[in-house]
This record gives C-alpha cells, sequence and structure tokens, in this order.
C-alpha cells in the first residue's frame, strides 16, 4: 500500500489544507482532504489496464471552499432535507437554516463540509486508512449537543473502499452521515446515460414539491424507478425529469447490505455499494450548470451520479421512520463500502 501525504494550499482564513493520498498495488488510488472531509479524487483502471479519473473534483482548495454541489464532501450533522428548517426533540424545538427552497439541507449553511477535521494516515499490509475527527459543538448550525465523530475511509488491496461513521453525543441529537461523491465510471466530461444501474429496492419514498418525503412508500414496479434489474440510467430520465429520489433498501439480514451496482459498458468500470443503512439517495446531478473543474473539464447535467447511502430523508419528523436519534451513550455507525473491478 502506498501512500503520501502533502500540502493542498490554504483557506481564505490562512489555514492549511492538507492532502492524503492512499494506492493499491492494483491501480487503485484515494485522495482526500481535511477540509471537509473530502474525497477528491479516484482513480481506477478500465478493461484495458488504463488508469483514469471517475468522480468529479477540483484541481485546488478555492475550487471546494467555493459554491460547489458538494464534491465528495461528508455530509452532517444530517444529510440530505430535513422539512421546514427544524424539528423537535426531547421538550425543545430546534430551529435550523433553511439553505435550500424553505429547506434544511445537507447540515446547513456551514455543515460538516466546510470544516476543517483533524487527520492521520496509516498503512498496513494489506489496507491503508485515512482517520478523520472532528467534535460538532453543542448549538452548531442549532443542533442539540456535542457530537464527537470520526470517519474511515479505508482502502485495500481488494480494490474496497470502505467509509466508517462513529459518533457519540452528550445530548440527545438526530445524525445521518454520508459522502456525496459525484461518480463517473467512463470519466469527467462525458454524460452517464448509458452507465448501468441497478438498486437493491422494490420501494421508494413518495416526496412532494420540495422534495420531501410524504412518509409513503411507492412500488417500483412498472415505473421509471425500477432498477431491481440493471438498466441504462438515460432509459427513463427524461420521465422523471431526472432522478433524485430516495429508495428503501431491501435487507439482506447481512451486517452489510448490497444497495447498488454501477457499470459503465464502455470502460468495463463497475462499482458495487454495500452498506448497514436502511436507504439510498440517487441522484443524477440535475443542478449542474457547465462548471469548470479538475484538469479543467466542464460538469454538465447529468454529468456523474451520486448515491448517497444513509437514513430516511427527513426521518426526524416522519415518526413512522426509523430512528434518527442518538441518545447519550449510544454509538452510531455506519459503513458502506465500495468495491471495483473491470469487466
Amino acid at each position: 500500500m502506498n501512500i503520501r501525504k502533502e500540502a493542498f494550499g490554504e483557506l481564505s482564513t490562512g489555514e492549511k489544507v492538507t492532502k492524503f493520498t492512499l494506492g493499491n498495488n492494483t491501480g487503485l488510488t484515494i485522495t482526500a482532504i481535511d477540509y471537509g472531509a473530502i474525497l477528491t479524487s479516484v482513480v481506477f483502471p478500465d478493461r484495458k489496464g488504463n488508469a483514469g479519473e471517475i468522480t468529479l473534483g477540483f484541481d485546488s482548495i478555492e475550487g471546494y471552499e467555493g459554491a460547489n454541489p458538494y464534491f465528495g464532501a461528508t455530509i452532517g450533522r444530517y444529510a440530505n432535507r430535513i422539512s421546514g428548517g427544524g424539528f423537535a426533540l426531547a421538550g425543545k424545538t430546534y430551529r435550523l437554516a433553511v439553505n435550500d427552497s424553505g429547506v434544511h439541507l445537507h447540515g446547513g449553511k456551514a455543515g460538516f463540509n466546510r470544516k476543517m477535521w483533524s487527520a492521520e494516515i496509516e498503512a498496513e499490509a494489506e489496507k491503508g486508512m485515512i482517520k478523520f475527527h472532528r467534535v460538532s459543538a453543542d448549538g452548531e448550525e442549532n443542533y442539540p449537543g456535542n457530537l464527537d465523530v470520526t470517519l474511515v475511509f479505508t482502502l485495500t488491496e481488494n480494490n474496497e473502499l470502505c467509509f466508517e461513521y462513529t459518533a457519540s453525543t452528550d445530548k440527545y441529537t438526530p445524525v445521518n452521515l454520508t459522502n456525496h461523491t459525484y461518480w463517473n465510471l467512463g470519466g469527467p466530461g462525458n454524460p452517464v446515460y448509458d452507465h448501468l444501474l441497478a438498486i437493491n429496492a422494490d420501494r421508494y419514498l413518495e416526496t412532494d414539491e420540495k422534495l420531501l418525503p410524504t412518509g409513503k412508500f411507492i412500488g417500483v414496479k412498472n415505473t421509471p424507478m425500477d432498477f431491481t434489474k440493471e438498466k441504462p440510467i438515460g432509459r427513463d430520465l427524461a420521465k422523471v425529469d431526472g432522478y433524485d429520489h430516495c429508495f428503501a433498501l431491501l435487507d439482506s439480514g447481512q451486517e452489510l447490505t448490497q444497495a447498488a451496482v454501477l457499470k459503465d459498458p464502455v470502460s468495463g468500470r463497475c462499482m458495487s455499494i454495500e452498506t448497514n443503512q436502511p436507504a439510498i439517495q440517487f441522484y443524477t446531478a440535475n443542478m449542474l450548470k457547465d462548471m469548470p473543474g479538475r484538469g479543467g473539464v466542464i460538469f454538465r447535467k447529468h454529468g456523474a451520479v451520486c448515491l448517497e447511502t444513509g437514513a430516511y430523508n427527513n426521518s426526524i419528523n416522519i415518526p413512522e421512520f426509523p430512528d434518527t436519534v442518538l441518545k447519550p451513550g449510544d454509538m452510531y455507525r455506519h459503513v458502506t463500502r465500495h468495491t471495483f473491478r473491470a469487466e
């Protein structure tokens, strides 16, 4: 396992940012930075052995500190949407920032993706790890409790990239962490219409005009949402004006459940995702608008997909959904594993 640590510029505040690189012996290489615990790059060979970038990102820290759609970011304290910008918990009402059309999105105006994390890198015989840590203070973005968070990126010689999030708190607080990488297995700059996707779900969450769940589930059978068998992403994309939907995963009863498999027929690259979480958000970069990115490539609408594992959206406000409140003395643990291959 190859490891490297190097400078990655400075924030506008003068804080120095560090980049960490892990590379295995089959050509899978990842980089991450301690600003936002952001996964900045994943490089993997195609079926001909040619290594290429498969995520969207920037060459410098200025891109990540500036306005961007959460490229590669760690999302918290609560991923996705919370209705009305607030919630009631333990007899108190908490008001949150409404930063997306009257909705609280991805942790607020300065979520985990806008914070510096402590970080260290280490390697063993068959794996390398980047360990991130921070304490989200009581009242940060108006969430209750001091939340102590650790995130470990692990890369193995078996072409596995694992995200493990753990957290503890001293007050009742909602927690839902995820990673927001934009994937394009054919390489940035190409559309993803011909990517093949399978999702291990026979239901998805019904949403309103603000993409907030109503609390109801809809079966995918005979709808554009049916990815129970792999199909091209572009086949039904126009019927839903782009995907941005939360799917309820079928529980395998194992520690990790198969969530999704993404394939690019041209390059032969494949990525399977397993998780211990109940849901996956499938998003087709509907809001990307000709954004210059790494290497001068222009990132365009539908130029990538996000496959974000986690809790059901807005669970804190829908009693019927699985509980996302972390209690003092309990431990939050989210594990998601991506496995890469070329065929």
